[in-house]
Formats: C-alpha cells, structure tokens, sequence
C-alpha cells in the first residue's frame, strides 16, 4: 500500500535520486527533452521541500515517488492554446512528479493526495512524453491544449474533474 506524506529534508538524497532515475527513464523512452539531464535541479528540489509543497510517495520498503503539489493559480496555465480548460474552479497543479521505478500506483496515489485539497487536478507534459500522456489518460485526465512554460517552451496541458469520483 502507497502513502503520501510532504517531504523532509532528510528526504533529500532519496529524491535526488529518484529524480535522476525518472530523467533516464524518459531519456529511454524517447523523451530526452523535458527534464533533460538537469532537471528538476537540486536547488528546485530543496525550494519545494522548504515551501512544503513536495510530497513523497512510500511503500514498506521506503520513498518510491515524487511530485509537488502546487495550490493556487499557476500562472503558466493562465493562456492556453487549441483547445480550453475544463471549467474554471479552483485546482491544484501536480509538477514533478517521478518514480524509480519499483512500485505501481504513483501517479493514483498522487491523484488521491491531491483530491484532499480541490476537485480539479491540473498537469502538463512535454509532447514527447507519451508515457505520461497514457497514464493521464488511463487515470481519466482530459487534454484541454497547449500552456506554455515560462522560458516559451510548450507543454501539453491536462485535468482532471474530480466531483462525483470517491
């Protein structure tokens, strides 16, 4: 059984290293260009364990998987292009989110987590990421366009409404 819990910062190293494992891992799988061999960086990391918005994702074993939970407006989602956002109502954003690769049910346990704080789940991925993209998808996210990032780099843009679902 997965649990979500916000990260420590003794939890430092053993997310630096998931993120390392995820960042191969899209490499191989034809996504070379998201996080590329520096992202997120270690300065990211620590800036989202102190502002309490990292969570980390245990089983019995310890930490499997990674992600932020951002509340809020993210103002990267503020624009977006061919096609429109589900509704307007308040959401929460999931960034980051990661797995070294040894437990199933990161990205549910990620989504349970975040149903305790909103309705509407907000994620965006790098076109390339067609791994991410099914797993949205399985997890019943609808593709609503194109947000841009702010250094101008395109994102393929998803939510999830969360009303009705236990």
């Amino acid at each position: 059984m997965l649990t979500v819990r916000k990260a420590t910062p003794d939890d430092y190293d053993t997310i630096l290293g998931i993120y390392e494992i995820a960042r191969e891992f899209m490499i191989n799988t034809g996504n070379p260009n998201q996080w590329r061999r520096t992202n997120p960086t270690a300065e990211q990391i620590r800036i989202d364990i102190d502002k309490g918005i990292c969570h980390v994702i245990c089983d019995d074993s310890g930490i499997r998987g990674v992600f932020a939970l951002c509340t809020g407006e993210d103002p990267t989602y503020a624009h977006i292009e061919g096609g429109e956002w589900l509704n307007s109502d308040p959401y929460v954003t999931v960034h980051r989110i990661a797995s070294d690769q040894k437990a199933h049910g990161i990205l549910a346990a990620a989504i349970g987590e975040c149903k305790k704080y909103e309705d509407n789940i907000r994620i965006d991925t790098h076109r390339d990421n067609k791994v991410m993209q099914a797993a949205l998808k399985k997890h019943g996210f609808k593709h609503c366009g194109v947000i841009f990032l702010l250094d101008g780099e395109p994102r393929e843009a998803y939510q999830l409404v969360c009303k009705g679902i236990l």
